[in-house]
């Protein structure tokens, strides 16, 4: 659908590959199990849970926070972590104006650890903010050493899920940071553009999966260098010249890439087909696309917002609680008793050496 950017294997001259970002990630999985849900399924230290959409705007920010707040509420020690590099403000949906710290003195160095940046929400003692960045230069353009020592440090935070909002977009840092994640929540508006930017950043983020599962092999990554692919298919061509594996290994990179869904300001008469997006993300993609939920278009959402506080707070029987109630419900059901984790289906670099 439409015209997608084309991927190029390097951001700039100083970064290293991009797609190698998404190979470190896979060694990151191989963290020591903990502790359990109510002793059923083992807990990666800690679970982590990304949110994204296409564009800005849709609520996002405004959706990781009251889901957040409700893990927190069913007893889970939350991290609500502000990754949207130059852009962020999920501090300020909690009433923190100035907050003493940011990701931004862990990212210059002025914290050795992101624990330190660590913020206490006072709406729930079981939920920790890590604000963001400011909007800056030097924070919105992360190069990669920096990136990598991030992402490295979100597995040491102590914490049961560790909810990260992404920047909205398919800027090589939204879909770096989407990706490393345990699973996958992306959220549009019934609005047609905001529906076909969400299909192009699960496109985008797929080919980015799928690249991560090469690269580390030097006969393949000879020939994916400096190369831009806009589909799977064009990843698949060129690495059947050196794999001709290389569709089944792409086909079993997908398998547990299984982004799920929630709608948001939905109205009476705006609704998202969700079945013709799966179609075509099955189609195009690969991949399959769980709906959480739809979150109906509710003036207490704007109400809690001016009000600093996530409108589960605010106002828990609104509309747009009881649903985002619901929705944090069937999450905490996926992380308790998932068939696999999305992060164990995804090629390590062993698999891929």
């Amino acid at each position: 659908i439409g015209t997608v950017r084309r991927f190029s294997r390097y951001e700039g001259a100083s970064e290293l590959p991009v797609n190698f970002v998404c190979v470190l990630l896979q060694a990151d999985r191989k963290e020591t199990r903990r502790h359990t849900y109510n002793g059923e399924r083992p807990l990666l230290m800690a679970m982590i849970v990304s949110i994204g959409s296409g564009k800005g705007g849709v609520g996002k920010s405004v959706i990781a926070a009251n889901l957040s707040m409700l893990l927190a509420k069913q007893g889970k020690r939350v991290v609500l972590a502000d990754l949207d590099v130059g852009g962020a403000d999920a501090h300020i949906l909690f009433g923190m104006l100035n907050p003493p710290r940011t990701l931004t003195d862990f990212v210059e160095r002025r914290v050795e650890r992101l624990d330190d940046v660590l913020q206490q929400v006072s709406a729930h003692p079981f939920l920790q903010l890590i604000p963001g960045t400011g909007d800056t230069l030097a924070t919105a353009n992360l190069p990669y050493a920096k990136k990598k020592r991030l992402i490295r440090h979100f597995r040491q935070l102590q914490a049961d899920i560790i909810v990260v909002d992404i920047g909205a977009g398919t800027s090589y840092h939204a879909l770096d940071f989407f990706l490393m994640a345990d699973h996958y929540l992306t959220v549009a508006t019934p609005d047609p553009t905001s529906v076909l930017d969400l299909y192009r950043f699960i496109k985008l983020a797929a080919i980015r999966r799928v690249l991560s599962a090469f690269l580390s092999r030097d006969a393949v990554t000879e020939t994916l260098s400096d190369r831009d692919f806009c589909s799977i298919d064009e990843v698949i061509q060129a690495v059947s010249e050196t794999d001709p594996n290389a569709k089944e290994t792409a086909s079993r990179t997908l398998q547990g890439f299984h982004p799920y869904l929630i709608v948001n300001r939905v109205s009476g008469k705006s609704r998202v087909n969700v079945l013709q997006l799966k179609k075509l993300l099955q189609e195009y993609v690969g991949g399959d696309l769980m709906m959480l939920g739809e979150i109906p278009d509710d003036p207490a959402m704007t109400r809690a917002v001016r009000s600093y506080l996530p409108v589960v707070e605010f106002e828990p029987t609104a509309p747009a609680s009881l649903a985002l109630e619901k929705a944090a419900q069937t999450l905490l059901t996926l992380l308790a008793h998932p068939e696999t984790t999305q992060a164990e289906s995804a090629p390590s670099p062993e698999q891929a050496a």
